[in-house]
């Protein structure tokens, strides 16, 4: 039996992130450094919560997501454990017992209906569907959920040396959220999407994936600049202007794209031949046996 989490109310602290509002800007901060802030179902559960504390509050104008240590995110958290109820491929990732909201726990509609995929769709909706802009400043690693996380903030500012890419499409699946298509050209979606690559943050910032990029040292200060600027800016006309550009979008079909994405990412990672190939290699090698099966091929080419 698992449980599901709803709530807006203030919360007093939290475990895998850190939250602080001063200038009108409420900071997000992902804190599990020592495990390069994997997403784990605590970690999104807390990221949401502060997101809509942030947003109802008078205070906060805009909202920023970063994180400590070294790397941005590493992704989704990846387990060894006992597979997870339900579709077979969450049983990649570390599990709780605490699903995400609207989850659905029955024999119906499990091991078809990807409520694993589904659930990360309606997470990081919260960012779109936010009345605040939210502003992702990224450094180090960005991969993976990581980088469905960092697409869906409505700004980006990144390192110029950062990483970021989404290699388990090599070997896994399809991408929970298909945000390629939405953020660059389609020769640079289809040629990320297919082969997993990833790029430097200035790669990144001059293919238009995210909107600026800065040296490594200059990252925190120039985000900074722009955030003292963008929150001198009404919370209400900010509201008004990032929601007319969603509507543009929404009208031309994404959300309608990413509402069927669970459909790929189930027939990707339970129905088509060889499925279960990364899954069968972490349970007998370890994750690292894992890592070097799907990503082999392209490190012995030089990419990343």
């Amino acid at each position: 039996m698992t449980t599901t989490e709803t709530t807006t109310e203030p919360r007093a602290g939290y475990e895998e992130i850190l939250y602080a509002v001063a200038d009108r800007v409420a900071t997000i901060t992902l804190n599990v450094p020592d495990k390069r802030n994997r997403l784990s179902y605590l970690m999104r559960r807390e990221i949401i919560h502060a997101l809509r504390v942030a947003e109802a509050d008078d205070d906060v104008s805009v909202v920023l997501v970063r994180a400590a240590g070294p790397s941005f995110c590493a992704g989704y958290d990846l387990s060894t454990g006992p597979k997870t109820s339900g579709k077979q491929s969450s049983g990649y990732y570390r599990d709780d017992g605490v699903r995400p909201e609207r989850w659905v726990d029955a024999a119906e509609f499990d091991g078809w209906t990807d409520q694993w995929a589904r659930s990360c769709v309606r997470d990081w909706y919260t960012i779109w569907d936010l009345l605040k802009p939210v502003v992702a400043m990224v450094h180090g690693h960005c991969v993976a959920g990581g980088t469905e996380l960092m697409s869906m903030c409505d700004i980006a500012f990144v390192a110029d040396d950062a990483r970021i890419g989404y290699p388990p499409m090599r070997g896994m699946t399809s991408p929970d959220v298909p945000f390629f298509p939405w953020k660059m050209t389609m020769a640079q979606a289809k040629y990320l999407q297919l082969t997993g690559n990833s790029v430097t943050g200035a790669e990144a910032a001059r293919m238009g994936w995210v909107v600026k990029s800065f040296p490594a040292a200059e990252l925190e200060a120039q985000t900074q600049r722009e955030l003292r600027a963008i929150s001198s800016i009404a919370p209400g006309l900010l509201a008004a202007n990032k929601h007319s550009v969603n509507q543009a979008y929404e009208i031309q079909g994404m959300k309608t794209h990413f509402d069927q994405s669970w459909a790929w990412h189930s027939f990707s990672g339970n129905f088509r031949p060889g499925a279960r190939a990364f899954r069968e290699r972490l349970d007998e090698g370890g994750l690292q046996a894992a890592l070097d099966w799907r990503d082999g091929a392209f490190r012995s080419e030089g990419f990343v």
